[in-house]
């Protein structure tokens, strides 16, 4: 199940494919040294958003192939498979998909101004990051009080599927659930719980909160 979520994850992010074991180290290594010096991005220490992200580009890459040295704590149990991270990551892979999204918009797009959608196709996970990454710790509100500027972004997030509760999940790291209110509804979590259902994977009972 791990290789085939593997294969999915390059399946729907396509061009903008990220490792599993070089993103899950960075997030981890953000949520150990949040809104400080050591942060991979934050709005705190980064001049701007393209600063912020051409940081974490770098970061994630010698992390991904093991340029730097990573303190144990941080690579625990986080899934690796090289040889598919290899092809995945690689331009031959990026540019088989760009040429795919472009023959879609092709046979598909019936007016010009459709194809102004093509570039946010092609760069959806980095989009994703300066939402989440940049604007998640500038702008929104608060559940709880924590040592970092995380702010939840919407109050009914499904553009982010659940991620835009970016304050609740620094305050309850560990719960695969981010929202928390009645109207904060995690999309994510609800198909980790049908997943679960149909015991493809093992779902961890929720921490208690406080």
């Amino acid at each position: 199940m791990e290789r085939i979520t593997f294969v999915l994850t390059w399946i729907f992010q396509g061009p903008s494919y990220l490792s599993a074991y070089g993103y899950g180290i960075m997030h981890r290594m953000h949520h150990a040294y949040t809104d400080t010096e050591k942060d991979p991005h934050s709005p705190s220490h980064d001049a701007n958003l393209f600063a912020m992200m051409w940081k974490t580009k770098t970061i994630y890459q010698d992390i991904n192939q093991q340029r730097v040295e990573v303190d144990q704590k941080f690579t625990k149990n986080v899934p690796q498979w090289k040889k598919f991270d290899l092809f995945a990551s690689s331009r031959v892979s990026r540019l088989l998909w760009v040429s795919a999204y472009i023959s879609f918009f092709a046979v598909f797009a019936t007016t010009w101004w459709e194809w102004l959608l093509l570039p946010v196709t092609l760069a959806m996970a980095p989009i994703h990051g300066v939402i989440i990454n940049w604007f998640g710790h500038i702008f929104g509100y608060v559940n709880y009080t924590v040592k970092n500027t995380s702010k939840n972004l919407f109050p009914f997030d499904f553009l982010m599927m659940g991620e835009g509760y970016h304050n609740n999940h620094h305050k309850h790291a560990s719960s695969p659930n981010f929202g928390v209110k009645w109207h904060e509804i995690d999309i994510t979590y609800l198909i980790i719980r049908v997943l679960d259902a149909f015991g493809f994977i093992q779902l961890k009972p929720i921490p208690v909160r406080s």
